[in-house]
């Protein structure tokens, strides 16, 4: 079987990184985390990744993948049946039967950002004045 693939952007595929929690994350209030904002990722001066969640802080460190990901968009073809003869019915047989599906290269991902220590929670220091 050949899958035929298309590269989106001529000027460069654009790199992408995947963010891996050890762990399970979850809602104070149960519900779905689909689509929602769940922290902020810094990275200090020597490029160690921060992952701010709440009032708690994990270190990450970045690593290579084994095997690159790609991140594809499947996108059927249609044939061009106005070219075909109508009366022949075996071409338009054949004609539905190779309309195919092509997929389009997005992104590759060729790195993590591994996050495997516990949480550790953020404590503000308070000046203690002293009457």
């Amino acid at each position: 079987m050949q899958i035929p693939f298309q590269i989106a952007r001529k000027e460069g595929t654009p790199e992408w990184i995947i963010l891996e929690l050890q762990g399970d994350l979850e809602s104070r209030t149960n519900e779905e985390m689909a689509s929602k904002f769940i922290g902020d990722l810094h990275f200090s001066k020597e490029g160690t990744p921060i992952l701010i969640i709440g009032h708690h802080i994990m270190y990450g460190k970045i690593q290579d993948l084994d095997k690159p990901f790609v991140l594809m968009h499947k996108k059927k073809l249609s044939t061009d049946i106005e070219q075909m003869d109508v009366d022949d019915t075996e071409s338009q047989e054949t004609a539905s039967s190779t309309a195919g599906v092509e997929y389009l290269i997005k992104a590759v991902i060729r790195k993590k950002i591994l996050f495997k220590s516990r949480p550790k929670p953020i404590i503000a220091v308070q000046s203690a004045t002293v009457s």
